[in-house]
Order: structure tokens, then sequence, then C-alpha cells
């Protein structure tokens, strides 16, 4: 018999190796790599060379770029508009979409409320890994869900799916999850990298044949990224991340990866008893500020794919009982806010090298664009001083290196959000300014953070 044939696979970044190393040389990380074994080819699946010795389908036609149909792909609502924001407008057929989070976010909730509004006018097979049939329908009959049309299946094996797929010939496939599905042909156990990487690409291969939307549950690792091969993400057309614990009411849904629409998009629900609802106004939940100021908390103004969302960060400033003073960051990137104490103390002239700093982002939200290092900086000024700034004040723009403010896209945009909630001051970059303000609303432009410390 022929030896079977077996790679090394590292489960970060997705090389081949021919054989176990202990660092990876593409992601340099260590002990990453897990042995693959690999199926053979069947006996005459390939068709036989040409004349240059490459073997294939030689009939396929090329076609000039040109004289592609441009006509737009038709969509499919989840009935959930934040879930179709997310998604770039809706479930485009033959996508393979991917739906991570932690346990208890709320994936399963998500996609069985939408698999069971949508089972009511096109054909959907949810088959389920984890839980039985009756775990399912509990939840379906206590989130108040209507049952009947939706096509269920409790089964891991992928060419089991496949089959039954092939019968049914669902429009929406959703499988829950993708790390308990298996192939016979792979001697792995279930969740492994052969098993994720092998599973997801029939069942991907299964989606653009059959033009049917994929949604694929993934699991996450410790540190919040998805479980299973790095290839599995290059595979799918988008990739979105669910966040939120389990102490949290709310639940943020980021697109991490997306063919069909904007990255970094957000769509905010709520858990409450009946399952997940969208939260249309995600400024209002972020807003929800005490009637008396107190020293170290802004609103700022983020972008989030397409809209405009206003947060509020709150910093405090103490004196630091250690030798070496804390650096806490939740919601923005820890070492970005060691930069900006940085620029504050050789541009704004004020020291914190001998106090702890703390700075949260209200909500949950985590911002990951530089518009918030004015009101970040601002934030710790008001909690270094002890003096609470305006209620009615909101602040946005990126501060660079040598104490510029420097403008951020989608100003105007930013300014009138702003604005329909109520704020009557705003501190932004000169370049966002705009020619004419809105109505009741003072604009103060600035150049340098000593201009942004003066204008407080």
């Amino acid at each position: 018999m022929a030896k079977a044939k077996s790679a090394f696979v590292c489960t970060e970044c997705g090389a081949e190796y021919r054989k176990w190393q202990g660092q990876c040389s593409s992601c340099q990380e260590w002990n990453t790599l897990s042995e693959v074994h690999l199926a053979s080819a069947r006996p005459g699946s390939g068709a036989a060379p040409g004349r240059s010795g490459y073997a294939g389908d030689l009939s396929r036609e090329v076609i000039d770029l040109g004289k592609v149909d441009l006509s737009e792909v038709p969509r499919m609502s989840s009935t959930f508009a934040e879930f179709d924001r997310v998604l770039g407008g809706g479930l485009v057929p033959g996508s393979a979409v991917l739906l991570g989070g932690n346990p208890g976010a709320g994936k399963s909730t998500l996609l069985l409320q939408t698999a069971c509004k949508l089972a009511q006018q096109r054909r959907i097979l949810y088959v389920t890994g984890e839980e039985s049939l009756s775990q399912v329908a509990m939840r379906a009959h206590r989130l108040q869900l209507p049952t009947n049309g939706l096509k269920m299946l409790a089964e891991t094996s992928v060419e089991t799916i496949l089959a039954v797929s092939e019968r049914e010939k669902p429009e929406i496939l959703v499988i829950d999850s993708i790390q308990t599905m298996h192939l016979e042909d792979i001697s792995s156990a279930p969740g492994g990298v052969a098993q994720v990487r092998e599973s997801a690409a029939a069942l991907t291969r299964f989606a653009k044949k059959t033009n049917t939307v994929l949604l694929l549950v993934g699991h996450v690792t410790k540190d919040g990224t998805l479980a299973g091969p790095k290839v599995l993400e290059h595979m799918i057309d988008a990739s979105l991340l669910l966040e939120g614990g389990a102490d949290s009411r709310f639940r943020t849904l980021r697109g991490q990866k997306n063919r069909f629409g904007a990255v970094n998009e957000l769509g905010v629900f709520a858990m409450l008893e009946q399952g997940l609802k969208e939260v249309k106004n995600p400024s209002a939940i972020f807003l929800s500020r005490q009637e008396e100021q107190a020293p170290g908390s802004l609103v700022m103004v983020v972008w989030e794919g397409t809209r405009p969302i206003l947060v509020e960060v709150q910093a405090l400033v103490d004196e630091s009982a250690l030798g070496n003073p804390r650096r806490v960051a939740v919601g923005v990137d820890q070492n970005r806010l060691a930069m900006l104490l940085a620029v504050l103390n050789r541009h704004g002239g004020l020291f914190t090298g001998d106090q702890d700093v703390f700075l949260n982002v209200v909500g949950g939200v985590k911002v990951l664009e530089t518009s918030a290092d004015l009101a970040v900086l601002l934030a710790v000024v008001s909690s270094l001083q002890n003096r609470a700034l305006p209620k009615e004040l909101v602040v946005f723009g990126e501060v660079g290196l040598s104490g510029e403010i420097r403008p951020v896209p989608s100003g105007q945009e930013r300014i009138a959000e702003a604005a329909k909630h109520g704020f009557l001051r705003a501190i932004v970059p000169r370049a966002n300014a705009p020619k004419q303000a809105p109505k009741g609303m003072e604009v103060i432009a600035v150049d340098k953070l000593s201009d942004a410390l003066e204008a407080l």
C-alpha cells in the first residue's frame, strides 16, 4: 500500500512544511505546527495533460473584463437591519459568511432568529452539531419564534450534510458550528486543523456551485481571535465577530472581512428575554450620562463603517504608589495611550510620568481609529486637573507626534451627528471645520494641541 502523505500546517498563518519544526518561519510563532494527513487524489479525477504538460479542462473560455455583467447581485434581507448593515446590504447568494464570538455571546441565537423568520418565505436548512433538535426547539419556543417551515438536521458528517443539501436544495445553509464538522477521509479529530480547513472548503465549494448562502458559526480562542487555521478566513467571503460578555446587555457585531461591503462596520444589538433586538440609534445607549458632569469624562465621535457614533471616554489620573506607574486602557490601544501621554508632556507641558492613568470607553465599544486621540488627551487633562468639562462639548481629531491636530475622514458628518444629539460646542481639526456650523452649535477649529488646551 502507498504510504499516506502528511504535512505540518501552522494554525496561525496556514503555512505548510514537510516536517515539524518548533517555530513557524512565516509568522514567527512557536509550537503552532500541527500534522495534517493529506488525502490522496482519486484515480482518474484529473484530465489528461495537454501538450504543455498541464492537466485541466481546456474548454474554459477567457472573458474580457469589460464584457463582464455589472448588474448588481440581488441580496436577501436577514430581517435584521443591523445585521444587513454589517453584511453590506444583506445576504448574497453563493457567499460564505463566518460568524464568531465568545461562548454565550448569542451566535446561535442570532442565526436561529434569522433562520426562523426567513423560513416563512425561503428554504432554510439549519444543521446543528453541538445541540440536539429538542434543545434547539426549546430555545425557539422560549424566544417565541415561528418554527413552521424551518428544516432541521442534527449531523456532524460533511458528506451527509452535502447529500441532504443536494436533496433539499436550500437557499440558506446554516452550520452550527464548523468546529464540530468532520470528513471521513481525514483521520484527525473534529476541530483539528485539517478537519476545519477541509470541511469549510467542501461546504464553501457546495455554496459556490449551487448559489447557496452559507452561514458558519466559529469558535474563538482566549485572545478573541477565530479558532482554527488562518486559511479559514481566506476561504470565506465575510468574517463577522459578535462581541459582548455575559454580564453586558448589549452585543456588537463587527465586520472584520467583507467582500460585499465595508470593513469594520458595526451593528448593535440588545440581549433581551425574547432574544437579540437591534438598536437603531447606538449613540443614544452609549451616551447615558449622569446629570452632574464628573472630571475626566468627555464625548467623542467615532466612525464605524458607514456611520458616526457618539461614545463617552472616561479617564482617571491618580498618584502612583508604585515605582512604575500603570497605564491601563479598555477600548483603545494601550500603546497609543502611552504615545499620547508623551505628546502631552512634550507639547502640552503636562507631566504624567509619576501618575497612574486609567482609560475606559463606556459601553464596551472598541475604538480602532485615530480620531479618538484628542478626546483621550483632553479627558486625561480634565482628570489630572480635577476640572469637569462642559457636558455639551464633543471632541474628535488625530494627534501627531509633533503636537499637530490632523484631520479625520467624514468630519462634516461627525459634526452633524453631534448637533443632532444636542451638543452645543465641538473642538475639531481646522481642516474638518465646516464653512457654516450647524444652527445653535459652536465649532472651535484647532491646529495644535496647545490650541485645544487653551480652548478648554
